[in-house]
């Protein structure tokens, strides 16, 4: 039911305004009434239910985003044919390609080196460790949101989300209650901690390759975004019960190699914030480079060897005595890679991408910032990223291109962060946190905490216009 008012809501958004205006491409066509761009704007909205419903029919929604976009770009080469533009097309969807392949480069080599972390214990270790201290449910409480608001800005919240979800339901196994408030507590925390950095978020990272703000600007958000958790996390607080779990015996060794991974991972992004900030190239060469860093680094563990940690009946991270030599083989962390997300992407912006080039987001644009107004328009992005997901929308938001100044694109950044939290469905965390606790973190659960959440939302935007406001 959900899914369903959520893609009516995101056709209606789109459809409405082209009914009652009418736009001009960059080629003097106008296509916003015309057959190509309803059929357009039809195949778009099919394909995002197929991925709003993707719970329930089990169909990756990388399928029919990208089956979309080769519809909706074979129908705008048809019209530009017939009006004796056959080339406008290509140049159009080239840009759009270049767009998508730095961004799939930069999360391939991100990603590769969360796997590469992940298959070497990293992340196993510090659950480990979480569940083995004795904690409360309070502490736990906070622990786990401030582990995901900080380990977010570097990993992605889907991966922080399910690593602080792991040890939520570790200890509170006998607690429906603790795992309920604690999931949504850290579903905010994740969103909220991407905000801020340039990594954290598919859409932080699309602006800063956009070149519409420095690297160091997006910190202008840590305390807002700080805002964003705590101010929900103060209230829910108070009904986490005061109890002790009992400590879990789950000791974890981080494997060989794992802390200088770690260390060419910081080193990574050293060098993509480098060639972006002093030698004016894409971040995406800084971290392609970085990939070389662990293939070397994988060249070293294979000649030298190493000695496997075995899952036996002592449990995960006990050598035994029959350990044998493995190979680190980083094609095997590239293969892991989400793949499905990273071709979601492609479909998205090309997608999106088309329905710029037939006039929609002109339009579009034309209502939500010269009408409403920079401000209301960015709070209402945050409002549609929890309807609909936050990466067409911020890609809608640059395609569009609306001239602002640096504060107003900080805003636009931060809700559309933090605005997926407002509803489970808002976030990749929060879709994933729904199927890990079978149960005990449900939609309505989520739903409940809203308004907590939406006074979090509008107390982050308050901190950020008032402490920055020289940038508006």
């Amino acid at each position: 039911m959900f899914n369903v008012f959520k893609t009516v809501v995101a056709g209606l958004l789109l459809v409405l305004p082209g009914l009652a205006f009418s736009s001009e491409t960059a080629n003097s066509i106008d296509l916003t009434t015309h057959w190509a761009g309803f059929v357009s704007l039809g195949i778009f909205i099919v394909a995002y239910f197929l991925v709003m419903t993707e719970e329930f029919t089990h169909l990756r929604k990388s399928k029919p985003v990208i089956l979309a976009a080769g519809l909706i770009w074979a129908i705008i080469a048809y019209v530009m044919a017939q009006h004796g533009m056959p080339n406008a097309a290509e140049e159009a969807v080239r840009h759009n390609i270049l767009e998508f392949a730095e961004l799939f480069l930069f999360l391939l080599a991100a990603m590769t080196y969360i796997n590469a972390m992940e298959e070497r214990q990293v992340f196993g270790a510090l659950r480990g460790w979480l569940v083995s201290k004795g904690f409360s449910y309070v502490q736990l409480f906070w622990i786990t949101g401030f582990l995901a608001f900080f380990i977010s800005p570097v990993a992605d919240n889907l991966t922080t989300a399910l690593l602080m979800g792991a040890v939520i339901l570790a200890v509170g196994s006998n607690s429906p209650k603790f795992v309920s408030l604690s999931f949504i507590n850290v579903v905010i925390a994740a969103n909220a901690g991407g905000a801020f950095s340039p990594f954290g978020d598919i859409t932080t990272l699309m602006v800063w390759q956009k070149g519409l703000l420095q690297f160091h600007e997006f910190f202008d958000l840590f305390l807002p975004a700080l805002v964003n958790f705590t101010v929900p996390a103060l209230f829910m607080m108070f009904f986490i019960p005061k109890e002790k779990p009992e400590p879990l015996e789950e000791s974890i060794n981080m494997r060989r190699g794992a802390r200088r991974i770690i260390f060419l991972f910081f080193m990574t992004i050293v060098t993509a914030v480098s060639m972006h900030n002093f030698l004016h190239m894409p971040p995406v060469l800084g971290m392609m480079m970085g990939l070389a860093y662990l293939q070397f680094f994988a060249y070293y563990l294979k000649k030298t060897g190493e000695i496997s940690y075995e899952i036996g009946n002592e449990g995960e991270g006990t050598i035994h005595g029959n350990s044998r030599p493995v190979t680190f083989d980083i094609f095997n962390k590239i293969a892991r890679a989400e793949w499905d997300t990273l071709l979601f992407f492609f479909g998205v912006i090309l997608a999106v991408g088309g329905l710029g080039t037939l006039g929609y987001l002109a339009v579009a644009s034309d209502v939500m910032y010269h009408n409403w107004g920079a401000t209301y328009a960015n709070v209402a992005v945050g409002f549609l990223s929890a309807i609909v997901d936050n990466i067409p929308v911020m890609f809608a938001v640059l395609t569009m291109n609306p001239t602002m100044a640096d504060g107003q694109w900080l805003l636009v950044t931060l809700t559309a962060g933090v605005g997926g939290s407002l509803l489970s469905i808002g976030s990749a965390a929060g879709v994933a946190l729904m199927g890990q606790s079978k149960g005990q973190y449900t939609f309505f659960n989520h739903l409940k905490w809203t308004p907590v959440i939406a006074l979090g939302y509008f107390a982050s935007i308050w901190v950020h216009m008032m402490l920055n406001a020289e940038l508006f």
